[in-house]
């Protein structure tokens, strides 16, 4: 029996242990905010928190959260009031919006890290979540707007 929380609510989990982190999230506890992109962790699109750790859910199995606390993008913030969230909304960040939530989650987990974060370490932090729409400008903008600098 896997005993984790997510997204605040304690769950368990009685089934295969190395079953992906994502499948739980999106086949069992129905929170597709989560996607599915490459399947072996090179996207970004599965990104979530792993107490409080930037992870990409579809390479990381769930006896991997057994005790810990799962944040995804539908708790980030239930509002969508994230300092992030907001941030991504006002740089206009998104155009198709397949990888936001993976790049929100990204990019959270790097605020929280590094709360004025230099253009290298938005590069670090941000390399391996990819944007198929190439919108990589507006989401640096975005990050910098969180952290509370101009973009």
């Amino acid at each position: 029996m896997i005993r984790l929380r997510v997204n605040g609510v304690a769950r368990q989990f009685d089934g295969d242990p190395e079953m992906p982190l994502l499948w739980y999230l999106r086949d069992v506890l129905e929170m597709t905010g989560t996607k599915f992109g490459c399947g072996a962790g090179l996207c970004g699109c599965c990104t979530v928190h792993l107490d409080g750790t930037a992870v990409r859910s579809c390479t990381t199995p769930l006896r991997a959260a057994a005790g810990k606390s799962v944040t995804t993008i539908e708790g980030l913030s239930a509002a969508g009031d994230h300092p992030v969230q907001k941030a991504w909304k006002a740089a206009n960040a998104p155009q198709c919006g397949y990888c936001q939530a993976g790049q929100i989650m990204q990019a959270a987990a790097l605020l929280k890290a590094h709360p004025n974060p230099t253009d290298a370490e938005i590069d670090e932090a941000m390399d391996g979540n990819l944007c198929r729409c190439g919108t990589y400008q507006r989401i640096r903008a975005a990050i910098l707007i969180a952290a509370g600098g101009k973009a």
